[in-house]
């Protein structure tokens, strides 16, 4: 019989509610929950993938110390000694946490405690830093607290919305299929998309602004300017309820003092500018979302208040369809903030810089030690462990090795510091360095509560037994604590811990601050365990509310929201000669992060199988790079060597590549090591949107590729990427130097020593050409090819055999040339991840059944019918089919 649970996805900020049925036999299949309001029983490719990734393989399951196997009480005994002896010789700040949004708010609000209220120092940041912080600086500089004003039922009321720097289509499916569903019930919503690229969001954009990088502080400075000249502001809203207008116009008059001025500047056509400004002139319902693209900026924060300043002379924030709205990139980031994780940050919306905030958490918490200052933010806690300042780290649940900037400089500050513990499920690029290594349970076995984008508190519920020795991240924050000597962390379970927050939330609050959720302080252990999905602030008898602010009543002293003189800086480096090139980095639709969980997925893969350089072809043929070359992508900071890839879609002199990529998946494909590491003044944030680098065509001796049942190491690769498909491994390789006998070099690649196993080959050494298979019986247990260029065949028809336990003779004989046999199907580059649909699968059905429309292929193949993130790829194909 099927035992089902209702818990929340762990990938991005939408909180998409899930349902977990898990069969007799183990099998596990995750659907998506029709009753939670943030999806509605909707999930992306990612979400829909869930089952797929929560084995044991790789996982971490007993504790490491100094590279053998420890007790939990030989571990905690070590970390105690050694932060305390680091804090007593050279004090609190000398030692620090650096935790991640893929923790609960209970292990993140126990790790905040700890370090804040008992070691005494603010020396605890998030990876939230890095996708976030500049919009919470933008928020509490207007309206003096980080408060999203909007829900997403807005999205769905709203008559004009603006996505800038979102391509909410791959990295918020979810709520774009909301924005997609409401525009065809109601033809008149209009979609603006600022973007410099011309992503799958475009789909569908009435208005696409395919702007300069880093002008969108100019661009919604002119907003304001033409709305004042326009005779759009809400005299009584700001009259009333703001301060601070004559400055920011000043400012905005200034910078951007036209149309035509903000046309030059953005390098857009001044038509596209004024019917953007006309547009949001004349609506009254209009959302502006924002994401990454904003955020990741040196001047960030300064962008999010210019977006601000436009809802607020309005008067469109706090109503109906109305407001700006920061979608968040992590499943608990918004937890983070809540319980003050950011170093920057008190707990439960409570601030440094308010010495009443910090008494009072100090006596709510007993705290022996409170800090008293703001600790060290990310990319400058890194730089203080390289300096020798921070001397003993604690790393939770995240992979910093990988996804800061300037990635290299993590890599040796890691080297460096004297004692460092990481905490983790499986093993990665950071855990390398760890002098104490700790399992940790991850989704799916951990028990507590996240926070999305709109302020929805949700359960996460366990459903697995935990492997090995695995712990939460509470338990193990408690139990160092307990090892310090403190007291106040002797918790039972999560459900003890919320409370204590709750109560927190509410402790001497009377309105005075945003976060309230005091209402859910006495709830017991089976009211926890049933709580439904639930806004904040929450009211005494339990009730969310969807918005704030449409009383016109904001948290700073005087109640008023501020509006913020914006001076448009640029991006803290510009291209020069030997860096002409402007490097933007991102997500891509089917892959999270750093790969730990989606990097387990089959079907993830079958869409991006390894790193790219997007290029404008006219870039590209201007550098000399050929269609599908692997491409060397520098900065003054590092390299990447990527695979090539044309798109019209990317703006000329820009490129893109993808952030997933590690040294678990690719031998040199970690963007963070070609990134600036130039930062936010105010919110600390990285400007990942704008690095100069130069682009080159890389020229290996040879490429190849192989496809094989087991893993395998790609000898003589200089080069090389992996990917798991279904039943298999997919390895794209390059080396610099020619082996002088490739059948020798095969086998020792796929490590061939049963001699029971039948090798097919085939050799052109004129034409530097090599391909063999590996067969057990009629099976086939691999294959590899080899190349002078990157013109190998299709890989995605060859990977279809190896679902088959046995190859007819026409396959078999097939397989060697390069290209299936008659009556032998290639479905090609998978397209649709949800139900595995390919490329020449759909090209196929639109040319035999004349289809001409994304939802004619989705009722034949189902394609583009589940997350709808492919729909913008289905209509590029069928375009190029019927015009072909």
């Amino acid at each position: 019989m099927d035992s089902s649970t209702i818990t929340t996805c762990p990938y991005c900020g939408v909180g998409c509610g899930v349902v977990v049925s898990r069969a007799d036999d183990g099998t596990i299949t995750v659907r998506g929950d029709p009753d939670h309001p943030a999806n509605l029983g909707k999930l992306c490719s990612k979400g829909s993938a869930l089952g797929e990734t929560v084995s044991t393989e790789g996982r971490l399951e007993r504790p490491n110390l100094y590279g053998k196997p420890a007790s939990w009480e030989q571990v905690f005994e070590t970390m105690a000694l050694r932060f305390g002896e680091v804090i007593r010789e050279y004090g609190p700040n000398a030692v620090a946490f650096y935790v991640s949004g893929q923790l609960l708010t209970e292990d993140y609000y126990v790790a905040n405690k700890l370090m804040k209220g008992f070691i005494g120092s603010g020396n605890i940041d998030t990876n939230s830093r890095l996708c976030m912080s500049s919009s919470v600086s933008g928020h509490k500089r207007a309206f003096g607290s980080d408060t999203v004003p909007a829900c997403y039922e807005d999205l769905e009321l709203a008559d004009l919305i603006v996505l800038t720097g979102s391509n909410t289509a791959w990295c918020h499916p979810v709520l774009y299929q909301r924005i997609v569903k409401a525009k065809r019930a109601r033809p008149q919503m209009r979609v603006v998309v600022i973007d410099p690229r011309n992503t799958a969001t475009g789909d569908i954009a009435d208005l696409h602004l395919p702007l300069r990088p880093g002008s969108d502080g100019v661009l919604f400075n002119g907003l304001l300017t033409w709305l004042h000249h326009d005779g759009h502001r809400d005299e009584d809203f700001v009259h009333d309820h703001t301060n601070g207008l004559d400055e920011a116009l000043r400012f905005a008059l200034w910078y951007s003092p036209s149309a035509l001025a903000v046309a030059e500047h953005c390098d857009l056509p001044v038509e596209r500018v004024e019917t953007f400004y006309r547009w949001f002139a004349e609506t009254q319902k209009v959302i502006t979302v924002y994401s990454q693209g904003i955020n990741q900026s040196s001047s960030g924060t300064d962008k999010v208040n210019a977006i601000i300043n436009c809802h607020l002379f309005t008067g469109r924030i706090g109503k109906p369809g109305s407001g700006p709205f920061s979608f968040t990139g992590q499943p608990n980031a918004m937890g983070g903030r809540e319980v003050g994780a950011l170093a920057n940050q008190l707990t439960a919306h409570m601030d440094f810089d308010r010495p009443d905030h910090i008494e009072r958490v100090g006596r709510f918490w007993q705290a022996p030690r409170m800090a008293n200052g703001p600790g060290l933010k990310a990319v400058d806690l890194f730089r203080a462990v390289e300096r020798g300042e921070v001397k003993a780290l604690w790393i939770m649940g995240t992979n910093p090795a990988v996804s800061l900037p300037d990635a290299n400089q993590v890599r040796r500050a890691l080297g460096k510091c004297e004692f460092l513990a990481v905490s983790d499920c499986v093993h990665n690029d950071t855990t390398g360095y760890a002098h104490a290594l700790l399992p940790a349970q991850t989704w799916g076995e951990k028990d507590g509560s996240v926070t999305n984008s709109e302020r929805r508190i949700s359960r996460q519920r366990p459903f697995l037994s935990a492997p090995g020795e695995s712990k939460p991240d509470w338990w193990m924050l408690s139990r160092l604590a307990q090892g310090m000597g403190f007291s106040g962390f002797d918790y039972h379970g999560p459900r003890e811990i919320f409370a204590e927050f709750a109560a927190l939330s509410g402790f001497e609050n009377e309105g005075e601050r945003d976060f309230d959720i005091s209402a859910l302080a006495g709830l017991d252990a089976q009211t926890y365990d049933r709580l439904s999905p639930v806004q904040w602030p929450i009211a005494r008898d339990g009730q969310g509310r969807q918005r704030l602010f449409g009383d016109g009543r904001f948290f700073t002293d005087d109640r008023r929201a501020r509006f913020v003189a914006v001076a448009p800086n640029p991006p803290g480096r510009s291209p020069e000669p030997a860096y002409p090139l402007i490097l933007n980095t991102g997500r891509v639709r089917d892959q999270w992060h750093t790969m730990t969980r989606t990097g387990r997925s089959p079907r993830l893969f079958g869409h991006v199988p390894e790193p790219y350089c997007e290029i404008h072809p006219e870039d590209a043929r201007a550098l000399g790079i050929p269609e599908g070359a692997l491409v060397r992508v520098t900065s003054r900071w590092g390299e990447v060597i990527v695979r090539g890839k044309f798109s019209t879609g990317q703006r000329r002199g820009s490129v893109f590549v993808p952030m997933h990529w590690n040294d678990q998946f690719a031998s040199a494909g970690g963007i963070g090591a070609v990134v600036n590491a130039v930062l936010d003044p105010i919110s600390g944030q990285p400007e990942f949107k704008h690095t100069p680098v130069n682009v080159r065509h890389y020229r290996p001796a040879w490429h190849g590729f192989v496809l094989s049942r087991r893993s395998v190491e790609p000898r003589n690769a200089t080069y090389w990427t992996k990917a798991r498909r279904q039943g298999m491994w997919h390895y794209e390789l390059a080396g610099e130097e020619r082996s002088e006998n490739w059948a020798d070099c095969a086998r020792a690649i796929l490590a061939v020593e049963d001699h029971d196993l039948a090798w097919s080959e085939m050799r052109d050494p004129a034409m530097s050409r090599y391909r063999a298979a590996l067969f057990d019986g009629e099976r086939l247990q691999a294959c590899i090819f080899i190349g002078p260029d990157c013109k190998l065949p299709p890989r995605d028809w060859l990977v279809q055999l190896f679902r088959k336990d046995r190859l007819e003779s026409r396959e078999r004989a097939a397989l060697l040339s390069g290209a299936p046999g008659a009556n032998q199907e290639d479905q090609g580059r998978i397209v649709c991840a949800c139900f595995g649909v390919g490329e020449n699968t759909i090209r196929k059905a639109v040319r035999d059944r004349g289809l001409t429309t994304p939802e004619a292929v989705g009722e034949v193949l189902k394609a583009g019918t589940n997350c709808g993130s492919c729909v913008a790829e289905l209509r590029a194909l069928i375009a190029e089919t019927r015009s072909a």
